[in-house]
């Protein structure tokens, strides 16, 4: 099999070459696949780093000089003062570089040599520095050289392309050349429906004689004041992006056109498919890409990610713990917290880690922290930028107890840092980054985890309570807020508490770090590379991987089971239907459902803070006490400081009142909730709800339907 890897970062054995966890996914991969006999192909940008790479690889320069073209329509809303089109004149050349056994090609040109520091453009240069398309440029670069100049066999080639903001082209382009099965690897979960300009797209498909449908891609304008207030408030989550009135998402062009689609872990796939207790799960239910989504989960699976050979061939007990931490000006006698990742303030959570972290040391001074957050790629010649001034001034507060460095450091740093590390500190957020490599290397050598309870990375049971015997560490809530208190405040409490079984409790601690280097030390490059192959082999041969009936079961899309799952699995159904509160489908898997059904229905219902199943539920019982509780637990008179809105629902843990005008954050505890207002809104109130357990909802209430309301717990006790 020959596969071809399409990535904008791949050379995770070079740190020069690096700028986050991708570069290690697509190389660990490629060498796998490569040392299971197959023939293995990398296009990637050389990132203006050909002298680097020449002084330390045998490099050769190919026979290629394509001189082309790429057109770029701007969306004159992005670009002011800019022209409508503008051509960029290329020359892009290609080197090779052999590898262990893989065939790295490196395409250059005025573009694609952009950025040797930074690699990515800066999101924030859209609109103003026309660098922002250099992963544009690679996609019409690679394109034309895997088409038209990269040797094939007389065999199909497996196409992994990584990212699909890196290519969304490949999949239309590819779809009808039998050469071709292409596969789309996400990496990370970035906004679902994020757009492209839709007269950009339609002229780099039209630059490849490809056409697609792309008015079956598009998502209508949202209608009512909730859709609106939901789509003021997402793309402060980062979950989603505001829809412009020409952008075509591209993921969903993506699913409908490509053969398969390569998901990480079992918690990423479920999560990118439902958004399941976000701000964004009822919003996502009326786009356009959750059809599509729907539609290509037969072609969806779970290929895997791992910790790197190399990494796991290394003995901990070699190193020196004390030496490592003396040298780093460490204190080796106390407990060693541990950060690594790209800087990524908002991301990686770490505005609120470095709160968490002065506040903890404050609190308690006899703990070390080592934290790693890479500006820029790493080897000779790095920047030496501070990333964040009040990070930088969070360290020097505590001297002899934070080491911050922002470098991107090869293996063997990271290693002895890793090994030197008791615990490590992933407080991802927006479920966008997950630490995916880097825990699991961490866990690997017997750091205890604290990281955020996300779907994505479930499957390091650190989300589990520290009692239950498979748990490996401590968990802090997902977040979907740039500025979340609530996430410093957790995240202080594990650190502290952490340094606390450390001290107090060394067998719980070693408990705990045995589950973890345990756990890690399962993922493996041989297993994903060997789960992907058997994929590619049969999606090749026509078997896709297919929807099964657990699947649609877990998700609530009772609507794509068969007649024969409806009778196979009743059971399960039945119970998955319960805990939604869905009536039509309890009701299809037991027709004589009784009351108390009904009743523990609408239990689960209220628990999801799912009203309009509530009020439903409560007709169908007849329980005037039921109604009249759902009613009231929103009210709103005129005080002499103005509106009050007052919100009361017992397993609340937050209320935000959006609004036009604004956001309003409600004040209060134990399920009450105010604010007010020194207007009365124009339109019905829209409440986003942060409940016990880490669910999110969304709750509309018209003005003249609220009013001094009965408590809402009461009533809702079941006899």
């Amino acid at each position: 099999m020959h596969i071809v890897k399409f990535a904008f970062e791949s050379l995770g054995f070079d740190v020069r070459l690096m700028r986050g966890g991708l570069a290690s996914l697509v190389w660990n991969l490629a060498r796998e696949f490569a040392d299971q006999g197959h023939r293995v192909s990398v296009i990637t940008p050389a990132h203006g780093c050909l002298d680097h790479l020449r002084a330390h690889y045998d490099l050769e320069e190919l026979d290629h000089a394509d001189r082309h073209t790429v057109p770029l329509v701007l969306d004159p809303d992005v670009w002011p003062g800019q022209p409508a089109e503008l051509e960029l004149h290329l020359t892009t050349r290609a080197h090779r570089l052999r590898h262990e056994g893989v065939d790295i090609y490196l395409l250059s040109d005025e573009y694609l040599d952009l950025l040797p520091e930074r690699i990515y453009p800066a999101r924030a240069s859209e609109g103003s520095d026309l660098a922002f398309f250099k992963p544009l440029v690679f996609q019409v670069s690679g394109l034309r050289f895997l088409r038209a100049h990269l040797d094939l066999d007389a065999e199909p080639a497996v196409v992994q392309a990584y990212e699909p903001y890196y290519h969304y082209l490949l999949p239309p382009v590819l779809r009808d050349d039998p050469r071709f099965l292409v596969v789309s690897t996400l990496a990370s979960n970035m906004p679902i429906n994020q757009q492209i300009h839709r007269p950009q797209l339609e002229r780099l498909l039209n630059l490849f004689d490809t056409t697609a449908d792309l008015d079956a891609l598009a998502d209508r304008p949202p209608l009512g004041t909730l859709a609106q207030a939901m789509a003021a408030h997402l793309p402060a989550t980062h979950l989603t992006e505001p829809a412009t009135t020409n952008g075509i998402g591209y993921f969903a062009l993506i699913a409908a056109n490509c053969d398969l689609l390569d998901f990480l872990t079992p918690g990423q796939l479920d999560f990118y498919s439902t958004f399941q207790d976000t701000p964004f799960e009822q919003a996502f239910q009326h786009l356009t890409v959750q059809r599509i989504v729907r539609q290509s989960a037969e072609r969806q699976f779970v290929g895997g990610c791992a910790v790197p050979d190399s990494w796991l061939a290394r003995e901990p007990a070699d190193s020196d713990r004390e030496q490592i931490l003396t040298a780093l000006g460490l204190d080796p006698q106390l407990p060693t917290f541990y950060h690594v990742a790209r800087f990524s303030p908002h991301h990686k959570g770490q505005v609120e880690l470095f709160r968490a972290i002065d506040t903890s040391l404050t609190a308690d001074p006899d703990i070390n922290v080592i934290i790693r957050c890479a500006v820029a790629a790493g080897g000779d010649n790095v920047l030496s930028a501070v990333g964040d001034p009040y990070f930088q001034e969070v360290a020097d507060r505590h001297p002899g107890r934070i080491r911050l460095d922002w470098a991107m450091a090869g293996e063997d740093v990271l290693h002895q840092e890793a090994v030197a590390a008791d615990f490590c500190l992933f407080p991802s957020k927006f479920e966008l980054d997950s630490f995916l490599i880097a825990q699991g290397q961490l866990m690997a050598c017997g750091a205890v985890p604290i990281g955020t309870a996300q779907a994505v990375t479930t499957h390091y049971r650190h989300h589990l309570p520290r009692e239950h015997p498979d748990a490996t560490g401590f968990a802090v809530p997902r977040s979907f807020a740039e500025d979340d208190p609530l996430l410093t405040s957790a995240l202080t409490e594990r650190i502290l508490e952490a340094a606390r079984i450390h001290r107090e409790d060394p067998a719980e601690y070693r408990r705990l770090s045995d589950n973890a280097r345990a756990l890690a030390r399962r993922f493996t490059w041989r297993k994903a590379a060997t789960t992907r192959l058997a994929t590619f082999a049969a999606a090749a041969a026509g078997v896709l991987p297919g929807l099964t009936p657990e699947r649609a079961t877990q998700y609530g899309w009772f609507t794509t089971l068969a007649d024969t799952d409806w009778v196979t699995h009743r059971r399960e159904i039945a119970e998955a239907a319960k805990l939604r509160g869905d009536l039509t489908a309890y009701r299809k898997c037991i027709p004589d459902m009784d009351r108390n059904a009904v009743a523990d229905l609408f239990a689960a219902a209220f628990a999801r803070a799912d009203f309009t199943r509530c009020a439903d539920l409560a007709t169908l019982l007849d329980d005037p006490d039921l109604v009249t509780a759902l009613d009231g637990r929103c009210r709103a008179e005129w005080t002499g400081e103005g509106l009050r809105i007052d919100y009361r629902l017992p397993h609340a843990e937050s209320v935000l009142l959006v609004l036009p005008s604004g956001e309003h954050r409600l004040t209060g505890t134990d399920g009450h909730f105010t604010t007010t207002l020194a207007h009365t809104p124009a339109v019905p109130l829209a409440f986003l709800l942060q409940l016990r357990g880490g669910r999110t909802a969304w709750d509309e209430r018209p003005l003249d339907a609220c009013r001094p309301a009965t408590p809402v717990g009461a009533g809702l006790e079941r006899d």
